[in-house]
């Protein structure tokens, strides 16, 4: 049977480890697209422009924003974080699936204007758990933890409303689970 391009989003609260079961994914499979989002925050080290994120100021953000060049946006946090209609179109276009690595509220933006998206929720074995993961991250002040830690409470409500969940517990389960769920989503 033949795939077919599918849109999948991945969300969960910060510090879950989103980022790192989407890349384990896209080396197994590197023709899974995943457009660069752009964002309003400040690079942290190692994030090269174009490959972490595109990295805009405030003012360039709103431009796009004006211009109808973001399929979603949020303000998160302290900062605005989006993904660009091109980069998403490029990939379709290509015949290529799309995983989109966004929080909650862009998923639900994203899934309105393409309601056969895949919103996939990847979330910690417990609270302790997505504490202990943030805090050893060591990227976080006390006042952002606690923005972050804010922030996840809400989005973890929001589980329920998603396709898909998926506990990451164990990182190579929690893998092969986001990997079988793309195959299944595509062949369906």
């Amino acid at each position: 049977m033949e795939r077919r391009a599918r849109l999948f989003i991945v969300s969960g609260p910060a510090g879950v480890g989103k980022g790192t079961l989407v890349s384990r994914v896209r080396s197994m499979r590197p023709l899974l697209g995943l457009p660069v989002s752009a964002t309003t925050r400040d690079p942290r080290p190692g994030e090269v422009d174009g490959e972490a994120y595109h990295f805009l100021v405030e003012e360039e953000f709103q431009r796009r924003i004006e211009k109808g060049e973001f399929l979603e946006w949020a303000q998160v946090h302290d900062h605005r974080y989006g993904t660009l209609k091109s980069e998403v179109d490029a990939c379709l276009e290509r015949g290529e699936s799309v995983i989109l690595e966004i929080d909650v509220q862009g998923g639900y933006s994203v899934k309105r204007l393409f309601p056969d998206a895949v919103l996939i929720f990847v979330e910690p074995p417990s609270w302790d758990t997505l504490v202990e993961r943030l805090k050893g991250r060591g990227t976080e002040s006390a006042e952002s933890l606690a923005l972050r830690l804010q922030t996840a409470r809400k989005e973890l409500e929001q589980a329920d409303t998603y396709d898909v969940r998926i506990v990451n517990d164990n990182l190579e389960e929690a893998t092969e689970e986001l990997a079988r769920t793309l195959e299944k989503y595509e062949r369906n």
